[in-house]
C-alpha cells in the first residue's frame, strides 16, 4: 500500500517540468487507482486557494465551487477555524463525479509534510515550483473506514499549486483503493475518470469566483490600484 502511494504521488509534482501523467488514470497491480488532473486557474494564486480552504463553510460556498456536482455540505469538525486553520480538520459533503451519481465524501486534511519532506517543500517554494500544498485522506460512501487518527484509509488527495504571471497552475492527484489489499473491491475506471472530470470542472468554476471572493475579504491585501 505504501509503495503504491509513493509511486502514485511523485516528488516531481513539486517541480514545474512536465511529468509522465498530467491528466488521466493509472492502475497498479494491487487495484490501487491513480487519478491525475491539471487545471489552469487564470487570475488566481496559491495564497487565494489557501484562504479558500479556511473560508468556505456553507452549501452556498460549495455551489460556488461546483454549481452542478456539489450537492450538500455537512460541515467541518471542531478542528477547522474560519480564517485560521484547516489542517487536521475533517469535512463531509455529498457530490457527484460527473455522470457518477451523488456520493458522500469524507476528507481529512493533513500536513503536506506527512508526505513530502520539509526540505523538498522549502526548496520547491524558493524556486517558485510550489506556492501552496494540500494533502488529505479521502473516502467515499456511507461507511468510510478510518484509522486510529481519524484518517480515511482508502484514499489520498493532493493539490499542488504553482503561481505564474497568467494565474495558477494546479496539479491534483487522487489515489483510490489503498485498502484493496484488505479485501476491498478495486475502484472502477469510471470512478477515476469521473473524479478527474469533476476536479477539473470544480477548480475551473472556482477560478471565476475566487479572486473577487478573496479580495472581498478585508483581511486580505488589496489588488493594485491600476487593476
Amino acid at each position: 500500500m505504501q509503495h503504491d502511494l509513493e509511486t502514485a504521488i511523485p516528488v516531481a509534482l513539486l517541480h514545474a517540468d512536465p511529468i509522465r501523467l498530467e491528466m488521466g488514470i493509472e492502475r497498479f497491480g494491487s487495484g490501487t487507482l491513480t487519478v491525475a488532473c491539471r487545471t489552469i486557474m487564470p487570475g488566481c494564486n496559491g495564497a487565494m486557494l489557501e484562504w479558500w480552504f479556511k473560508y468556505f463553510e456553507t452549501d452556498e460556498h460549495l455551489r460556488w465551487w461546483h454549481p452542478i456536482d456539489h450537492k450538500r455540505h455537512f460541515g467541518w469538525d471542531e478542528l477547522w477555524k474560519k480564517g485560521e486553520n484547516y489542517i487536521g480538520a475533517t469535512i463531509r459533503a455529498t457530490e457527484s463525479l460527473g455522470e457518477v451519481p451523488p456520493v458522500k465524501a469524507t476528507i481529512k486534511f493533513l500536513s503536506p509534510a506527512a508526505y513530502f519532506s520539509a526540505t523538498d517543500i522549502d526548496a520547491a517554494k524558493q524556486v517558485g515550483g510550489v506556492s501552496a500544498l494540500f494533502y488529505a485522506g479521502i473516502g467515499f460512501g456511507d461507511d468510510v473506514e478510518i484509522d486510529e487518527h481519524g484518517i480515511p484509509i482508502g484514499g489520498r488527495m493532493m493539490h499542488v499549486t504553482r503561481d505564474t504571471p497568467d494565474g495558477l497552475v494546479l496539479r491534483s492527484r487522487f489515489v483510490l483503493g489503498l485498502d484493496s489489499d484488505k479485501g476491498g473491491h478495486a475502484v472502477p475506471d469510471e470512478i477515476g475518470l469521473g473524479l478527474m472530470r469533476h476536479c477539473h470542472s470544480e477548480f475551473s468554476f472556482l477560478a471565476k469566483a475566487l479572486p473577487s471572493a478573496y479580495y472581498g475579504d478585508l483581511a486580505n491585501s488589496r489588488p493594485a490600484d491600476n487593476w
